[in-house]
């Protein structure tokens, strides 16, 4: 009996000294800003002006998002430009956040009142890729490649869709 006895002294003993479990418990607060949507406005349309080319050779026009005109092959620029704008867009949003710039990679096509066609390609940017809305704001040019072919049908041509530059927070 007096091992039974030291036995249950032992497990008491034991069970006694184990430490106990409280429950404890802490809060914390949820929180969320929505900040003001990114916009883009288009100011300008793309214009390539008056072009030129040669009845046996085609070529291309390249403007910069900076409205300059290069040319290649059997295309001229002539001496009365017509309007030649670069396409120009405002983004707006936050002050000091960054953005990117997604452009067309699909041609589009160009047709004139006769329903020739021409296709713009190439798309660039200024500012290229991503840009910081500096002020809450940013002009966004672009430029592209216009593709002539060999005596292609005078008129003006236009797209019957216009193209989308997209813009999204970073």
């Amino acid at each position: 009996m007096k091992t039974s006895t030291l036995l249950f002294t032992i497990s008491a003993i034991a069970v006694l000294s184990l430490p106990s479990r409280a429950q404890e418990s802490a809060t914390a607060t949820v929180t969320a800003t929505i900040v003001a949507p990114i916009t883009i406005t288009k100011d300008i349309d793309m214009n390539f002006g008056n072009v030129a080319v040669q009845s046996s050779t085609g070529g291309t026009v390249v403007m910069t998002p900076a409205g300059v005109r290069s040319t290649t092959g059997g295309v001229t620029l002539p001496t009365t430009t017509g309007t030649v704008a670069a396409a120009s867009f405002t983004v707006t949003g936050v002050d000091g956040y960054t953005y990117s710039i997604t452009l067309p990679t699909a041609p589009v096509t160009i047709t004139n009142t006769g329903g020739n066609t021409m296709t713009v390609t190439a798309f660039t940017s200024s500012p290229s890729g991503q840009g910081t809305l500096t002020g809450g704001s940013e002009t966004l040019t672009v430029g592209a490649t216009l593709n002539v072919t060999a005596a292609q049908a005078p008129g003006t041509y236009v797209s019957a869709t216009p193209f989308a530059v997209t813009v999204n927070y970073d």
